[in-house]
């Protein structure tokens, strides 16, 4: 049984008082500590600066201060918590958007509850979560790309191995997924995406996925 200080800690920011208190009395159930749940973007921050959650569950759409706002404060306050967007948009540009500015996922209020807390548990065990229904929307900007290359030689330094591994973390694949795509241990995936991280001077595998997203890396 998980003691006290081991249990997931999430801040809930979201601005409609139903779904948030719903939402935080499911998860509390199945385990999680909702440390705070607030309907405001400026609370939000200050709260994620005051509570140091595990997690930051983020919606998009609020008033005044909206989540891409609030998520760039909290990345530029380098508090070491991932944030998550949850959110109604499939919009691709808002996918990408959050992403490119530091989410560590991109999830719909749609998903089923078990859904969300394995997500949440794959965050925090490093992994980026994109829903279901928005790898394929992932995997479409990818393939057709958006912005032209600005720096074609930024990927010189990846080995053959780490630049094909960098396509299938472009496409939201966790890190079980290419191991048993490539035929090789969960552990040398993660020892590779560090050396990508550290090549591409980046912090996480999700900016990293998001380049090469903006990139065209692997247009067809």
């Amino acid at each position: 049984m998980p003691t006290e200080r081991d249990r997931l800690r999430v801040l809930l920011v979201d601005d409609h008082t139903l779904f948030r208190s719903g939402l935080s009395e499911l998860l509390e159930r199945r385990g999680i500590d909702v440390c705070a749940a607030v309907g405001d973007g400026e609370e939000g921050c200050r709260l994620a600066a005051e509570l140091a959650p595990d997690v930051v569950l983020l919606d998009l759409r609020m008033p005044e201060l909206d989540g891409l706002s609030v998520l760039d404060r909290i990345a530029a306050l380098d508090l070491g918590c991932a944030v998550v967007m949850l959110t109604t948009s499939s919009d691709e540009r808002d996918l990408v958007t959050s992403l490119r500015s530091g989410a560590r996922g991109y999830l719909l209020k749609d998903m089923e509850p078990e859904q969300l807390v394995d997500a949440l548990a794959a965050v925090v065990d490093g992994e980026t979560v994109v829903a279901p229904e928005m790898t394929s929307v992932l995997a479409r900007v990818v393939k057709g790309g958006t912005v032209e290359s600005d720096h074609p030689d930024r990927f010189s330094s990846l080995t053959p191995r780490e630049f094909e591994i960098l396509r299938h973390l472009s496409e939201g694949q966790s890190n079980k997924e290419i191991a048993r795509e490539l035929g090789i241990t969960d552990g040398t995936v993660k020892l590779h995406v560090r050396s990508i991280l550290r090549k591409l001077e980046v912090r996480s595998r999700v900016e990293a996925a998001v380049i090469a997203v903006e990139e065209r890396l692997f247009q067809r």
